[in-house]
């Protein structure tokens, strides 16, 4: 994913709001009935083709092993980007949740061909065709996704939104904190 591409999918991220992958419907701002918004700047930026659509597909993408300094070893892409899973998914069953403005904000690893696992990675890769049509990677049969806020190897930015966002393991285990539990999936996240 080209800088520009993650920067314009960072802007998307925090302006939608992050509500639509982790919370659920009704999330309203928290200001007071009284007040009087204040009016944002109005630039609007260059429309482009790819403002609208997921990342391109990688020919056969590398699933590989990076060492975060707090996080230990965690399943990145080729160019070192953390990659994620989402807890509502549900493991093995070759399908997404994640979609629209979800898929905006958390965009999929998708190939055109089968991807590679790189030194350390333990988790069996699989691929599976996603709504759209794109083939999205998934580690021990939990999709994989990008945080659309991650701009440089590295940036874990995405980790523990919403409770359901998790960096990977390289066997394919989510990283989340002691004691926490994996939610029981709704049809209300969105």
């Amino acid at each position: 994913m080209d800088p520009s591409r993650r920067t314009f999918l960072g802007a998307v991220a925090v302006s939608v709001g992050l509500a639509g992958c982790t919370g659920g419907p009704g999330v309203q701002p928290t200001d007071s009935p009284t007040a009087e918004p204040t009016p944002e700047p109005t630039a609007t930026p260059e429309p482009t083709p790819e403002s609208t659509e997921t990342p391109t597909p990688m020919a056969a993408a590398t699933v590989q092993v990076a060492t975060h300094p707090e996080y230990g070893d965690i399943l990145v892409d080729d160019a070192g980007l953390s990659l994620y899973l989402f807890t509502r998914d549900t493991q093995g069953e070759g399908s997404s949740v994640c979609s629209g403005e979800c898929a905006d904000a958390w965009p999929p690893l998708t190939v055109t061909e089968s991807p590679t696992a790189g030194d350390g990675v333990t988790a069996e890769l699989s691929t599976f065709e996603r709504d759209s049509g794109e083939l999205q990677v998934a580690a021990a049969g939990w999709p994989l996704y990008y945080f659309a806020s991650d701009e440089e190897p590295g940036d874990t930015n995405g980790q523990g939104v919403g409770d359901v966002w998790w960096l990977v393991t390289p066997d394919g285990t989510a990283i989340e904190p002691s004691g926490t539990s994996t939610p029981t999936p709704t049809a209300s996240y969105y």
